[in-house]
């Protein structure tokens, strides 16, 4: 196993026609360790120096940590690239007939390298990770003092075959509670909608209307979108996921106002809810982020996807809708 150190972006450009291939043969393969996603954050925040390790057996790419090393008021840490806020799930891309040799390569690295990247602070790394199960017994046969706790859980649904069966998974308050919601809006006196943003809508004002009901619902969602990384991501990231085939956007209209929207990314077997708006006033009463969001469950449903993703936060709606705690770790090492 030989480890090439990438300091600088060029490195995303070099390892552009590997890195995906690579994702698809990783145990797990998800959005968030995608290229297009890891090169679109670094170029959003860039916070601090890039250290992309890639593992090659025989000059085939079997591994890649995409790290970068930060100082802080606690001093120098190593983390992953996308961590830690706006990114829900992160990992190292390992090639599945290869973790242990590329793991043990990038731990020996490390190792080498102890004096130089300070506190390894790895986040928001999915309990059920080959990374989070292999990796801290690596680092503790080397020195290094490893601490494994959780961090945060995402709560997810698993999808059954059709919609009345996912009612009937809910309890029968909330069952009760899904139905009432979707009938009084139904009925009331206002023309309801909802659609999904394609190829036929502009992306940028959809966008635009999107970020306005984002920054409406919640004041800590106002403040997010005042910081300028945090817009430079938002406006970059959102059409390339778009571009890929991986974005839905879509709107829940009240009198043809939008009322209610969310972002979410298909890939692989399941939808993940990365982030939604909603107009308290004058719709609060119809409750149309709720509605929206039961139609778009029902949607993931007839269009076949295993999994509903709520991601990182144990807000209570996304227990009332039927998700299942998941746990992301926090692997750290000095």
């Amino acid at each position: 196993m030989e480890i090439t150190v990438y300091k600088d972006a060029a490195a995303f450009d070099e390892l552009v026609d590997d890195w995906n291939a690579l994702l698809g043969r990783a145990p797990v393969d998800c959005v968030f360790y995608t290229w297009e996603w890891q090169k679109t954050w670094w170029q959003a925040y860039q916070p601090g120096e890039l250290r992309i390790l890639a593992c090659h057996n025989q000059n085939q790419l079997v591994g890649i940590a995409p790290l970068f090393i930060t100082e802080s008021a606690r001093g120098k840490s190593t983390q992953i690239i996308g961590c830690v806020d706006v990114t829900d799930y992160l990992d190292f891309i390992v090639d599945r007939d290869h973790l242990h040799a590329a793991l043990a390569a990038f731990a020996d690295y490390l190792q080498d390298q102890r004096a130089s990247i300070g506190l390894l602070d790895l986040c928001n790394i999915p309990d059920n990770s080959p990374t989070r199960q292999i990796l801290p017994g690596l680092l503790a046969e080397r020195g290094f003092h490893v601490e494994v706790e959780q961090q945060e859980v995402c709560p997810v649904i698993s999808l059954p075959g059709d919609w009345r069966s996912y009612l009937a998974s809910l309890d029968k308050k909330q069952r009760h509670e899904v139905r009432r919601k979707i009938r009084r809006i139904q009925g009331s006196e206002h023309d309801v909608d909802w659609y999904i943003v394609n190829g036929q809508h502009d992306l940028s004002g959809e966008l635009d209307t999107f970020v306005r009901l984002m920054a409406a619902s919640d004041p800590e969602k106002e403040r997010f979108l005042e910081d300028a990384g945090n817009q430079r991501f938002f406006r970059a990231i959102v059409p390339l996921m778009q571009e890929r085939g991986w974005l839905q956007l879509n709107f829940l209209t009240v009198d043809e106002a939008p009322a209610a929207s969310y972002i979410n990314f298909l890939y692989g077997d399941r939808v993940m809810v990365y982030n939604s708006g909603h107009a308290h006033q004058p719709y609060g009463n119809l409750s149309p982020g709720i509605v929206l969001l039961a139609y778009n469950i029902r949607h993931a449903i007839e269009q076949g996807y295993q999994y509903y993703d709520f991601l990182r936060g144990d807000e209570a709606y996304k227990y009332r809708m039927g998700g299942r705690d998941t746990a992301v770790m926090n692997i750290r090492a000095e």
